[in-house]
């Protein structure tokens, strides 16, 4: 608020302005005014919060939200708000990052806790009870500006200048929909952006691919024969790796002459007792020779030598799914992948067309049988399939950490110029 010289309002006149904000829109309006006041007048740091109800789990968008508080942390006086206890042990062991300097604070969610709810899904709740994330909406109040890095549109935010990271519209509840309440979205690949407009009728303000920073040893280190697929185990099976498995197993069976030696490896993150995984132990239990092996929950450390080790990847998330929820929305292992040389054969749709171009640096297939066919070319001429290594390796340079940063201090710096703007919407 500023008087008609220009200069920033203060004393009497800054308390009948609030005075009257309160009596207008209520005591959130006025407390948010008085916040962006205290920061446009350079008295304190402004406060952010970042919320994600799954930082508990190992996953790709709690990758993206933490390493951009790591790339904010000295514009911001940062909070990370979550749903369950998270050491930071577990953000150094799984995305390799030191957020030792940034506060936690868990907000329970009793209608999950009650029920014993490890999966905090907000497509759990029925829409005929009070809406259990009211908690974390409340909170929000608190920052100058909050960020909903969940694919959970039941926040309502109360900063005055809110930030909802969407990795994919996945919902739009007849009830406790607010996505369009937030100052700005925030869209992780052109497929999401496009959907959003599809599913919620508006268009997202800003592009921020997520960050991808897996290099273990450059593109000349020796491949062996291991194909790689590093996705989390979802418990519906969205990612698909029954079908690998099994597409894996056939090729065993009718060419063992091409795929002698070879190996399938699928990493990836579980919550316990995940009965998805435990049927997939069950469908290799009675393999010979140990052609495929799970590794779960691998620390960041684990999964480097995989990628540094494997010459093929696949990644089928979306075949026979009809869903565009349930194709990948962006592909991050994709790219991990693609960061040491090895080769994608990956689902043609959802965001990894956006990845892989067709023939120069991966493939893209449409079927099993084609990953299949695709795979056995590859197997015979490893001439092309480093070729195409050190093409993937080129291409995955635009989407490496130091873009990310770049571009979220971008995004987050007209945040901050929202936040001091005396024009910025107050919610209330």
């Amino acid at each position: 608020m500023k008087m008609k010289n220009g200069s920033l309002m203060t004393g009497a006149g800054l308390a009948e302005a609030v005075g009257e904000i309160l009596r207008r829109k209520g005591i959130q309006a006025a407390v948010n005014e008085l916040m962006k006041r205290e920061v446009a007048l350079g008295l304190r740091k402004p406060t952010l919060a970042v919320y994600d109800h799954a930082f508990h789990f190992i996953g790709g968008a709690q990758k993206y939200g933490l390493t951009m508080i790591s790339a904010l942390k000295d514009l911001f006086d940062i909070t990370i708000l979550a749903n369950r206890d998270i050491g930071y042990g577990k953000f150094r062991e799984w995305y390799d990052l030191d957020l030792s300097s940034i506060p936690v604070k868990v907000i329970p969610l009793p209608y999950f806790d009650e029920r014993k709810a490890v999966n905090l899904d907000p497509a759990l709740v029925s829409r005929d009870i009070e809406n259990p994330f009211h908690r974390i909406s409340r909170e929000s109040g608190r920052y100058d500006v909050f960020v909903n890095n969940s694919m959970n549109e039941m926040v309502f935010p109360l900063a005055c200048v809110s930030v909802l990271i969407c990795h994919f519209p996945e919902r739009r509840p007849r009830s406790y929909f607010y996505a369009d309440q937030y100052t700005r979205v925030v869209c992780n690949s052109r497929y999401t952006a496009e959907w959003i407009g599809k599913k919620w009728g508006f268009a997202p303000h800003r592009l921020l691919y997520p960050p991808v920073d897996m290099e273990a040893g450059g593109i000349d280190v020796p491949k062996k024969k291991i194909i790689l697929s590093a996705t989390r185990f979802e418990p519906e099976g969205f990612k698909r790796q029954r079908e690998m498995i099994g597409a894996f197993l056939k090729l065993c069976r009718q060419r063992p002459e091409a795929v002698g030696g070879w190996k399938f490896i699928l990493a990836g993150g579980s919550q316990p007792g995940n009965p998805y995984l435990a049927g997939l132990k069950d469908m290799i239990a009675g393999e010979a020779g140990g052609c495929v092996e799970l590794k779960v929950n691998v620390t960041a450390a684990e999964l480097k030598s995989l990628y540094r080790e494997a010459a093929l990847f696949w990644h089928m998330c979306g075949v026979k799914r009809e869903d565009p929820g349930e194709t990948e929305h962006f592909g991050m292992t994709t790219v991990e992948a693609m960061q040491n040389a090895v080769v994608p054969l990956v689902y043609d749709g959802g965001g990894l067309p956006e990845i892989v171009d067709h023939g120069v640096n991966g493939f893209l297939v449409g079927s099993t049988a084609e990953l299949l066919e695709r795979t056995l070319a590859l197997i015979g001429d490893p001439a092309k399939t480093e070729a195409l290594g050190r093409a993937a390796w080129k291409k995955s340079r635009l989407f490496s950490r130091s873009n990310f940063e770049t571009t979220a201090r971008s995004i987050f710096g007209e945040v901050l110029n929202l936040l001091v703007s005396p024009e910025t919407s107050i919610p209330g």
